[in-house]
């Protein structure tokens, strides 16, 4: 027997009062929504009275606080969410992003029809707040995977960048899939759905939904983070090595942690930085993992052999 379609949206909120109402509003105009599940992420500007507002007329919204009300960040709020999520799919929407009409009609048909679906994922449209460039407007209009993607191949896509990405406001996925992938990262402060949305791929189903046409859109102002390109060339790395650990404790496939290590060593080697500098690198990475250590995998990337086969090729043939 399929499991009835209704949906928790969790919406993180720090400040967003110029953004909250059309957010929450665009949640609760969708037929299958069961709860809109606000976390107060240390709010202090008026997002509070606005939902509080939104409760009074709507039982759906719900709203839930951190210990003493603090900021603990995107991850740890929509981890709350999802522990008190009671919805069998949960959907996840940024405080100043909203969804359109009918966002998730075509997920329910997708769920329907797989029976081993356990996650779909859909393109996110932009809109500017603020003034934007034409350079901007050319890159930012369509945030999708460009064609269907066979689950089975959507991790190593989406770690090559062959087909695009997909944006959390566009996923809807069983409440189960936390089961398999934990919650989100704390200690990343960006890049945490990024992580989330590979743990997926490795573990479970995903399916392509509506990659043509957005059925949410991602607000753009003055304050987003993704702006903030030196943050992510910070955190980028620190993803992938949280990949490797975590891959390591849920004992993944040799294969997909090589192509981790893949992607760092060529960071890595972007960075043009001494041996010593680098054998001190790999050996943090690879100590906290013996049987990584003693794999072919600390052989294939440990600077020291690399630096051999660079001064004499003719040893490694």
């Amino acid at each position: 027997m399929p499991i009835k379609f209704t949906v928790s949206v969790i919406i993180p909120v720090y400040n967003a009062e110029a953004f909250l109402e059309k957010a929450i509003k665009s949640a609760l105009q969708q037929p299958e929504v069961l709860e809109v599940i606000v976390v107060n992420d240390g709010i202090t500007d008026g997002s509070l009275e606005i939902t509080e507002g939104l409760k009074q007329k709507d039982s759906r919204v719900k709203i839930y606080h951190h210990k003493n009300n603090v900021n603990r960040g995107r991850s740890a709020s929509r981890n709350l969410g999802i522990e008190k999520a009671s919805a069998n799919y949960i959907a996840f929407l940024d405080a100043d992003d909203y969804f359109l009409p009918n966002r998730f009609a075509n997920d329910k048909q997708i769920f329907e029809k797989f029976a081993d679906a356990e996650g779909v994922y859909n393109a996110v449209g932009f809109h500017f707040y603020r003034e934007a460039s034409v350079q901007e407007l050319k890159k930012h209009t369509l945030y999708t995977v460009t064609r269907e993607i066979e689950p089975q191949k959507l991790f190593k896509t989406l770690l090559y960048g062959k087909a695009g990405h997909f944006h959390i406001d566009g996923l809807t996925v069983k409440s189960s899939i936390f089961n398999k992938t934990g919650g989100f990262n704390k200690k990343l402060v960006v890049a945490e759905d990024s992580e989330m949305f590979w743990k997926m791929a490795i573990t479970s189903q995903l399916y392509t939904g509506i990659i043509k046409e957005p059925l949410a859109i991602r607000g753009v102002h003055d304050d987003n983070i993704f702006d903030q390109t030196d943050v992510y060339k910070i955190y980028t790395i620190k993803m992938y090595e949280a990949l490797i650990t975590w891959c390591s404790k849920n004992k993944i496939h040799f294969e997909i942690i090589d192509e981790l290590f893949k992607w760092i060593w060529i960071i890595k080697e972007k960075e043009k930085n001494a041996l010593a500098q680098d054998i001190q690198y790999w050996t943090r990475l690879f100590l906290p993992h013996p049987k990584l250590l003693f794999s072919l995998l600390s052989i294939k990337y440990f600077p020291v052999v690399r630096f051999r086969q660079k001064l004499f090729p003719f040893l490694f043939k």
